[in-house]
């Protein structure tokens, strides 16, 4: 079966980005909705959180075993039963008003979005020649943009007007609807033969693996030690409008993604690059917004451009780095990066602001965005001048 489709696979792609919007507003949807899901259960409202953290839990530790076991198998077949798993998991929270039964579906959750986000990139991939293949990676990463942005404040709304149970009933008609358009639209590809494939280790050492997930850590633990604690520090600054801020950090994404979406084929190297430089702008800067509201904005504005097309920018090169066949593999592996990064990033910011302070949160992304900055820079295995042809 051919790898690629001769026409640009737009609609197929795009009900990638959708799986990829449904993941992540299954994941963080319990975020915007504590109150409510706090009083329905019977439990503290840091109890319904540990409903984000168990999903995010569950996706690490299954993402790379489960991908592995998973490889032989088609993959549009894979897909179909990932997007039921959501339809039904979902449902059993909207119905469930016990505690430990709607906990442990939000750790199946977590294992369906694993195993979902381990085939996502390597199957976008696999649908168009590599001259295409950045295109066509931020695409289905616009879903998760579009969630964060506009998903998640319209479930939040949602919620609040018809209760927190429509919001996931609603994903799981969304998943049901879904699998449709799967089946309609989106080709399917052959598994890989047991002798064709890569062990997993053989994967995690080819040249530009190991530098491209160390770069994946750095960014993303940068990233969220700032990120997490947007709200103490614009009140620090003196500004205070959390929304605003995270309004136009959330719209400057998706000129990012669309932006990246661009370039990516062409310059992947240079774009990430600027990418990374203007982050690390956007992040001096921020010292520099105290009692400056336009600094702030203008600053925050960049970070967000900047930011909204790294996912793609490191995605592609890390699928350039495995090749369309092991591409699975190593997107579950960044998968697992992408997460531990969050987690450690929440964390050590957490830890620098009861310590030193809101002043100090951009002091401690600075470095590691610094230090991918530079990686980048100096290495050539996952970041080429010149790409890849097959």
């Amino acid at each position: 079966m051919p790898t690629t489709t001769s026409t640009f696979p737009l609609t197929a792609l795009l009900a990638l980005a959708t799986a990829a919007f449904t993941a992540v507003m299954t994941e963080l949807l319990p975020a915007g909705l504590l109150p409510r899901m706090s009083a329905a259960l019977d439990v503290s409202q840091g109890q319904v959180g540990f409903l984000v953290t168990a999903y995010a839990a569950a996706a690490v530790v299954v993402a790379i075993p489960v991908t592995a076991a998973l490889r032989g198998l088609p993959r549009r077949p894979v897909l179909i039963v990932v997007l039921v798993g959501f339809a039904l998991l979902n449902a059993v929270t909207a119905a469930s008003s016990w505690y430990p039964l709607t906990f442990a579906a939000r750790l199946l959750s977590g294992v369906v979005g694993g195993t979902m986000w381990g085939m996502l990139v390597g199957y976008a991939a696999r649908m168009v020649p590599v001259t295409h293949r950045g295109r066509a990676i931020a695409i289905v990463s616009a879903g998760i943009t579009v969630a964060l942005c506009l998903g998640i404040p319209a479930g939040t709304a949602l919620a609040g007007a018809f209760g927190w149970r429509a919001a996931f009933w609603v994903l799981s008609v969304l998943a049901l609807l879904l699998v449709g358009w799967v089946v309609a639209r989106v080709p399917d590809f052959p598994g890989e033969p047991a002798e064709a494939r890569t062990p997993l280790v053989r994967v995690a050492k080819l040249p530009g693996i190991a530098v491209a997930l160390a770069v994946t850590a750095a960014v993303l633990l940068g990233h969220q030690s700032m990120y997490t604690y947007l709200a103490p520090f614009t009140t620090y600054t003196g500004f205070g409008r959390t929304g605003l801020v995270l309004l136009v950090f959330g719209i400057a994404t998706v000129a990012g993604v669309w932006l990246v979406g661009t370039l990516v084929d062409r310059h992947l190297r240079a774009t990430l690059l600027s990418a990374l430089a203007l982050v690390a702008a956007a992040l001096l800067a921020l010292p520099l917004s105290t009692g400056r509201p336009a600094v702030l904005l203008g600053a925050i504005a960049i970070w967000g451009l900047a930011f909204g097309g790294i996912p793609t920018l490191l995605q592609t090169a890390l699928v350039d780095a495995a090749g369309p066949g092991n591409a699975d593999v190593a997107t579950a592996m960044q998968t697992t990066v992408y997460n531990l990064g969050i987690a450690a990033g929440s964390l050590v910011g957490g830890l620098v602001l009861e310590g030193a302070g809101p002043a100090a949160l951009p002091w401690t992304a600075l470095p590691l965005l610094a230090a991918a900055l530079l990686t980048v820079t100096t290495t050539h295995s996952a970041y080429p001048h010149t790409r890849p042809t097959t």
